[in-house]
């Protein structure tokens, strides 16, 4: 960056200064068209030149360098909101804080994400074939209440273009699918994080439940981790939606591996009884380039639409190479999972489309592998393929899943 630049945008930084030196720098002549604003800035100690008393306008500098003249800018008051957000990473380095800057210079943020998607499925051993392509938008705002609270609310929208099984859906731009899915508190309640309102559960690692939940999770600690939840699972697979609790309990075994244990119980007197879960997830990330996870599930309860006899304990392994970043255009990963998951254990499985949540009454074995690639920054491609079957009836069911998201 040009000192040149940092000059045109320092004139409307709004210091001032009641005196300043005739000639603050030896290479800075009086009749240069920014003398005014480097002698400003000068004499207000928000720039110093070098040791030999000259301030090389036409040399480069570094965004560290700019971020050094913000943050003495804000120290003197300076109204520089939007050069503080540009060099808010630099700053936080510097050990500035940004966050009073960014509370006046927007209360409330807006962030999106657009995710266009096709999949092929074949389904069970029907014979049954589906083609879907749909686009999918979110938009997340984030409103700050005071230093502690957040509001946070979530907007989607779904426009289906192709269902080869439903050709009622057959429509491209149309938006009667729109709902405000995510709307709860957000912050801490003593040393406490805490979440209340319809907001997310993630549980099993997303092997058992990743979906909405109306209610309050609280979380504690970093390196041993306690917590809990309580409230209603809304897009509990088995329709029961009724009241939902549970506990976890975490630690770092070193630098590298986490354990969670967790807990919960998932009431559901529309179908007999309840659903009891219990897993262990242990993972570990062993380099830039390897992790390796394993899930341990087991169910119980009374539940009448768990198959008689079905195994309520499997495992899920999960395989991570590399890892795309909305961030790094360029970079890519590839995911591998193998599947031996137990009966009433996937109330809402992390599966775009859903196949894996259709064997909950038996359980499914199988295995997926999928690869990402950022082709663009907050530009990714996905494509995963699962091959999953009831570990009771060996229905079959393949699902080529691809799409195409980008964040903003």
């Amino acid at each position: 960056m040009k000192k040149s630049l940092v000059l045109a945008m320092a004139m409307a930084l709004g210091v001032t200064a009641s005196a300043y030196a005739a000639n603050p720098f030896s290479d800075v002549p009086a009749g240069h068209w920014a003398y005014d604003s480097i002698s400003k800035l000068a004499a207000a100690g928000i720039i110093e030149g070098y040791g030999d008393d000259t301030f090389r306008g036409d040399r480069l500098m570094t965004r560290y360098e700019m971020a050094q003249i913000v943050a003495k800018a804000l120290a003197k008051g300076a109204n520089v909101d939007k050069l503080a957000a540009e060099f808010a990473d630099e700053l936080d380095a510097l050990g500035v804080r940004v966050a009073a800057l960014e509370k006046k210079s927007d209360n409330v943020q807006i962030t999106g994400q657009v995710r266009y998607s096709y999949y092929h499925n074949t389904k069970r051993d029907l014979g049954d074939k589906k083609n879907v392509s749909f686009l999918r938008t979110r938009l997340w705002f984030a409103g700050k209440v005071n230093d502690n609270w957040t509001y946070r609310a979530r907007l989607e929208n779904r426009q289906w273009f192709h269902d080869s099984t439903n050709p009622g859906r057959n429509y491209a731009g149309e938006d009667d699918w729109t709902r405000l899915n995510r709307a709860y508190l957000d912050g801490r309640l003593g040393g406490a994080k805490v979440q209340a309102g319809r907001t997310a559960l993630w549980m099993g690692d997303g092997n058992v439940y990743d979906g909405a939940f109306d209610g309050i999770i609280v979380k504690y600690g970093d390196k041993v981790r306690v917590g809990g939840f309580y409230g209603k699972a809304t897009d509990d697979n088995a329709g029961g939606d009724k009241k939902a609790y549970g506990a976890n309990l975490g630690f770092d075994l070193g630098k590298k591996v986490k354990l969670d244990l967790e807990y919960g119980k998932f009431e559901q007197p529309d179908n007999g009884g309840d659903v009891k879960i219990f897993d262990a997830n242990l993972y570990g990330k062993f380099s830039d380039k390897f992790g390796l996870g394993v899930v341990y599930m087991h169910t119980s309860g009374d539940a009448d639409y768990i198959m008689d006899g079905a195994s309520k304990n499997g495992v899920v392994v999960t395989a991570d190479i590399a890892g795309a970043n909305f961030k790094k255009p360029g970079s890519w990963g590839v995911q591998g999972k193998y599947y031996h998951a137990p009966a009433g254990a996937t109330l809402a499985a992390t599966m775009p489309n859903g196949d894996a949540n259709d064997f909950f009454r038996e359980g499914y074995k199988g295995w997926s592998l999928g690869a990402s690639y950022t082709v663009a920054k907050n530009m990714m491609a996905t494509v995963t393929y699962y091959d999953l079957k009831g570990r009771e009836t060996k229905a079959k069911e393949k699902t080529l899943w691809s799409e195409f998201q980008l964040r903003f």
